[in-house]
């Protein structure tokens, strides 16, 4: 379906032209309507499937219609990355239309705070909002939400993973009761169906691939004691300039700056995220890395959900994540806008247990690569038996396959389709 097949404002269609937006994707093609009817909606979407546009376009268009005073429209998100990204997708969708909208988070300069009060007094179109920073204005009682037409909840399920329920349910009661609530989530459990017949007014549901990684990621692994990652990640890279964008999870900050070190010391642009980091040094390295002036980026956690750029060509998880669907989220970063990109997972013998709830949860095995054959042998891949019986016994297995994904795409992808028995195809 093509967005000119939706009645938008010719305001809004030369933003989507000059943007070079032409095709929905699925979850743009099944919300779009019925947030067109002013009908409430639950989605469940991972990112990268254009959920925010979902939301977006409709609202836009409707405010661009209007011209309504004060503030029409909420979003709340779990982090500042992820407010400033929707943010700046406003920005881009509103060019030629004229909407206004600011961004509401906590880490800034007392300007800046000064700055959100007045959007919140006098009334911008859209507000984007962490929900600790907007309760904080809300407790000093000059937010005037009386206006607001549209709730949108944006990673629902990450907002409650990090504590928020209460924190949102105490927003929602300083709204007006007849407005439209769209909550969209990466997952449902039942704590996210809970919040949801709270705040929501008989919703539609739109469900888009729940918790599978793009088919035009390549996946794969490599078997790994904790004293071999950082020499095996020097080895992937050595030399490989092919990739311009490069993003390495760790779960442990103390990892970050080690990284990032010996990633510098290579001749790398190399930066790194963690949430010790100011506010303005932050943006400042999430700048960098977006405008490709840094190659690689070395982060926790906190910018699994928080990143949308395009070209990533290379997702490598130092350590595997605790939660299967930050496994999902990390990954997503890559291959993204229908492209195509390699995601590669450090396994050692503690992570054996976690990594194969992954597997279970996307419902396929990740091939698992040999180790450079100038490196000792790392465990065997065994999580039924229990970290202490996954040591490798002497001797390398006969096992010839040393092709990595990093160095060889297309061979990685014949393989697995050929030689590996029970791999589903990339």
């Amino acid at each position: 379906m093509k967005f000119k097949e939706f009645d938008f404002v010719p305001e809004i269609m030369e933003g989507l032209e000059s943007m070079g937006f032409e095709e929905c994707t699925p979850v743009q093609e099944l919300a779009m309507p019925v947030i067109w009817k002013g009908n409430d909606l639950i989605a469940c979407a991972q990112t990268g499937t254009g959920k925010t546009a979902a939301y977006l376009l409709p609202v836009l268009n409707r405010i661009t219609r209007t011209k309504s005073q004060g503030i029409n429209t909420l979003i709340i998100a779990p982090t500042r990355e992820l407010v400033l990204q929707i943010d700046q997708q406003i920005e881009g969708f509103s060019y030629f239309c004229g909407a206004t909208s600011l961004a509401v988070y906590g880490g800034g300069e007392g300007a800046a705070f000064d700055q959100q009060k007045a959007a919140l007094i006098q009334g911008a179109d859209i507000i984007v909002a962490t929900p600790g920073r907007l309760l904080s204005h809300i407790n000093l009682k000059y937010s005037d939400f009386s206006t607001i037409k549209h709730l949108i909840l944006d990673e629902a399920d990450r907002m409650l993973d990090m504590g928020f329920f209460d924190d949102i349910m105490r927003i929602v009661r300083e709204l007006p009761k007849a407005r439209q609530t769209l909550m969209f989530s990466a997952t449902m459990p039942t704590k996210i169906r809970k919040l949801a017949e709270g705040i929501l007014n008989k919703p539609e549901s739109v469900n888009i691939a729940i918790s599978k990684p793009a088919e035009n990621i390549i996946q794969a692994a490599y078997m790994v004691y904790e004293n071999q990652k950082v020499a095996l990640v020097k080895s992937l890279l050595k030399g490989k300039t092919d990739y311009k964008s490069v993003l390495i999870f760790t779960s442990r900050k103390i990892n970050v700056n080690g990284l990032v070190r010996e990633l510098r010391r290579m001749g790398f642009s190399a930066d790194g995220m963690l949430s010790d980091l100011e506010q303005k040094e932050r943006e400042e390295v999430m700048l960098r890395f977006k405008n490709r002036e840094t190659q690689i980026l070395v982060a926790t956690d906190i910018v699994a959900r928080g990143i949308d750029i395009d070209g990533i060509d290379l997702v490598m998880n130092y350590d595997v994540p605790r939660d299967p669907e930050d496994y999902v989220h990390r990954i997503g970063r890559t291959a993204r806008a229908q492209s195509s990109g390699v995601a590669i997972t450090l396994i050692s013998d503690l992570d054996q247990h976690n990594f194969k709830k992954i597997e279970e949860l996307i419902e396929r095995d990740i091939i698992k690569i040999p180790l450079p054959s100038d490196f000792a042998e790392g465990p065997l891949y065994n999580p039924a038996a229990g970290r202490q019986f996954c040591r490798r016994p002497a001797g390398r297995s006969n096992n010839n396959q040393r092709t990595s994904p990093i160095t060889k795409k297309k061979d990685f992808r014949h393989r697995d389709r050929g030689t590996h028995q029970g791999h589903q195809a990339e």
